[in-house]
């Protein structure tokens, strides 16, 4: 039975450079391009900050090859925050919906869909800015988009053929993005609390956890559910042949 390996299946239908980005900076192909015979299939991996979805999306790069996938972070689509003060943007609501341009990435999905290569912003987020850098990303036969509060906008999880909500503890999860945003980011213990309490808790609460209604796939304790990670794996692998 399902729920004795800890993946649940509500519905499925047919159909600044990250830590962790192997298929970014491709040469041979420029925004625009387009690559002839490439169907991707487009798979969507959300779920609490710090669930582990990284973790998740890493075991699919794995299996399927590198060479096989593009990947992209909602995080790279921030706002650009140079116009407002400095001492202003650490203020700023960076867990809502609307602190992302989720506009430009459901284009860029629709370019990758077509065969064509697209140009990522990169974000910097120590200064909350975008730089003057983009990373071009290729059309491969998978593209997977994590993130946040991908389920929470409904023309953005239209476009993916699997839907993942990667469901973890709180706990965890506050643990693992205090661990993130102390190292990664550069951010004040102080900062990571505050931001937690104001807005990241509110905004999960209110976002994120409502739109686990939309996966097709919910995935408890995320990359360390091997035997739910392995079925999905397979589904994903059977997305990719039957293109």
């Amino acid at each position: 039975m399902i729920p004795q390996v800890g993946l649940v299946f509500p519905r499925f239908r047919s159909s600044l450079v990250p830590s962790f980005h192997p298929t970014a900076s491709l040469r041979g192909w420029a925004a625009g391009d387009s690559i002839q015979g490439v169907n991707p299939t487009i798979i969507g991996v959300a779920g609490g900050s710090g669930s582990g979805k990284t973790t998740v999306v890493q075991e699919i790069i794995k299996s399927l090859g590198a060479d096989q996938v593009s990947f992209i972070q909602h995080d790279s689509y921030y706002y650009d925050r140079s116009s407002v003060p400095p001492e202003e943007r650490s203020r700023l609501n960076y867990d809502h919906p609307d602190a992302l341009e989720t506009s430009l990435l459901v284009r860029h999905l629709k370019e990758l869909k077509a065969g064509r290569a697209i140009e990522v912003p990169v974000y910097d987020f120590t200064q909350h800015t975008r730089t003057n850098e983009t990373l071009t990303i290729s059309s491969r036969n998978a593209v997977i988009v994590e993130g946040i509060l991908i389920l929470a906008d409904r023309e953005l999880r239209e476009l993916m053929d699997i839907r993942v909500f990667v469901d973890t503890d709180a706990d965890l999860r506050i643990l693992r993005r205090m661990d993130r945003d102390l190292t990664e980011r550069g951010r004040s213990l102080e900062s990571v609390v505050q931001q937690y309490m104001e807005t990241v808790r509110p905004m999960h609460l209110e976002f994120v956890e409502p739109s686990k209604r939309y996966a097709h796939v919910i995935i408890p304790e995320g990359g360390h559910n091997r035997v739910a990670v392995g079925m999905l794996i397979a589904r994903v692998r059977a997305a990719v042949d039957d293109q």
